[in-house]
Order: structure tokens, then C-alpha cells, then sequence
């Protein structure tokens, strides 16, 4: 099924550094493919995360549509008199996993999962792409991502969503904090599960809370755990949970 996103296109002539300045990874990777890249806070929470596609005039934004409006609006904010023009695309998006049709990119996240095209129709070539994306721990806006996220927890240097290096973005100082001087206890992990138990179950070990169930593939999820509490005998529901990384 074609995931419901939304396209922005930034044009104008500080379309650049206006984004390198905002963004978590270096915009030089869109350049000649795709980018993953969030906007966060200045204290460091997610406010969207998604792909940039560099063209000769624009960079695109390909973000779920859901967090679409709350994106624009933010970015707007950060305008000020820079030489920059916002506007939705008239673009669609289609993805797959297959041979990979002219002018498709491979998604930066995780080879699995394949290939991301923009054009004038969207398009699925129907994977599975929750067990793609529980088999290699990609978290996803509106299942795991949400407003609260740190994108150290949700793994986005595993997935190729922030660069180091580049410099000074929104939300920089906390995330390098984390980064240098902190080890992190809470995160995504991929777990094995015993027994019926829906996304968005509470996970228990004796009567400590241990995290939350997600995205459910087969007897594997993706689950949101407290790692000094994630230790054996962990429950959601009835069913059981095994940590597996």
C-alpha cells in the first residue's frame, strides 16, 4: 500500500544554507541521491523526519503527509529574509524493493528497502514493508517516530539521518550531548514475541514497566524498551517478549 506523504519543494537562491542550517544531515548527500534527515526542536525532539532529494532549482521534501502542514509551518517560521520559497509538489511517490525503474533512488535508511521514485502517480510493488522494516529495526513516523522521539533513541545514526559533522542545525547541542557524553537507556530494539499481543501494549517485567509494544511482523516487533529494566521474564499482555538486539 503507497504510504500517504506529502512533497515540499524548497527553491530560491539561500535554498542551501538555509536547510543546512535546520537539518540533521550534511544536504550535500541529496545532492546525488536521497538524504534522511530530521527537524527537531532546540531542545532536541523530533518535529518531522524525511527524505531530501537535491535538483538543479529545488531540494524536495518528501515527509508524511500527517506531519506535513506542522513542517511547512515551522520552516516558514525559519525563513526570515532569506532567499527562500516554499510550496507543496504536485509529485507522488512510488517504492519497491524490485529492479529499480530509471530516476529511482535507493532508500538511505537500509538497502532492504529498496528504492524511493517521484513522479506524477504513486505506486507499491506490494512488499511487506512492516516486516521489512521490523527484520531491520526502522523505526517510522506515526508508528514509533512521534513528537516526543530523541533521535539518538530512535537509531537515526544507524540509519544515516545525522551527520556529525556538519555543523550547527536546530536541536544540534542536545543531540551532541547525547551523542559524546551519555550512554543511552532507552531506545528501539527489535524483540521476539510468545502470544497475542497488539502494537501499543505495554510491556512489563514483574511490576516494573519496561517499554512499549510496536509494529508487529509475524512473532517479531519493533519495541520501545528501557534497557536497564529490558531483562528476562519481560511480558505484554499475556504474550512474552524476548529482546533479540
Amino acid at each position: 500500500m503507497t504510504q500517504d506523504r506529502s512533497i515540499i519543494a524548497v527553491t530560491g537562491t539561500d535554498r542551501e544554507e538555509f536547510l543546512q542550517g535546520l537539518v540533521t544531515n550534511d544536504i550535500a548527500r541529496a545532492k546525488d541521491g536521497l538524504a534522511y534527515a530530521a527537524l527537531l526542536t532546540p531542545q532536541g525532539k523530533l518535529i518531522a523526519d524525511f527524505f531530501l532529494k537535491g535538483e538543479s532549482d529545488r531540494f524536495l521534501i518528501d515527509v508524511a503527509a500527517d506531519v506535513a502542514p506542522q513542517l511547512f509551518q515551522r520552516l516558514s517560521m525559519y525563513k526570515l529574509r532569506a532567499d527562500v520559497a516554499l510550496a507543496e509538489a504536485d509529485l507522488k511517490v512510488s517504492r519497491g524493493t524490485g529492479p529499480a525503474p530509471e530516476g529511482a533512488l535507493p532508500d538511505p535508511r537500509h538497502a532492504a528497502l529498496g528504492w524511493r521514485l517521484y513522479g506524477a502517480q504513486p505506486g507499491d510493488d506490494g512488499s511487506d514493508w512492516t516486516a521489512l522494516r521490523v527484520e531491520h529495526l526502522i523505526p517510522e513516523w506515526g508508528h514509533e517516530l512521534g513528537p516526543e522521539s530523541y533521535i539518538l533513541e530512535a537509531g537515526f545514526e544507524r540509519m544515516n539521518g545525522v551527520d556529525f559533522r556538519k555543523g550547527c542545525y536546530v536541536g544540534q547541542e542536545v543531540t551532541a550531548r547525547m551523542k559524546h557524553k551519555t550512554e543511552l537507556r532507552k531506545g528501539f530494539a527489535r524483540v521476539a514475541v510468545e502470544g497475542p499481543a497488539e502494537p501499543g501494549t505495554e510491556i512489563t517485567s514483574g511490576e516494573k514497566i519496561v517499554g512499549t509494544l510496536h509494529s508487529r511482523a509475524g512473532d517479531r516487533a519493533i519495541a520501545w524498551l528501557r534497557f536497564d529494566r529490558a531483562s528476562e521474564g519481560m511480558q505484554a499482555g499475556e504474550a512474552r517478549v524476548t529482546r533479540l538486539d
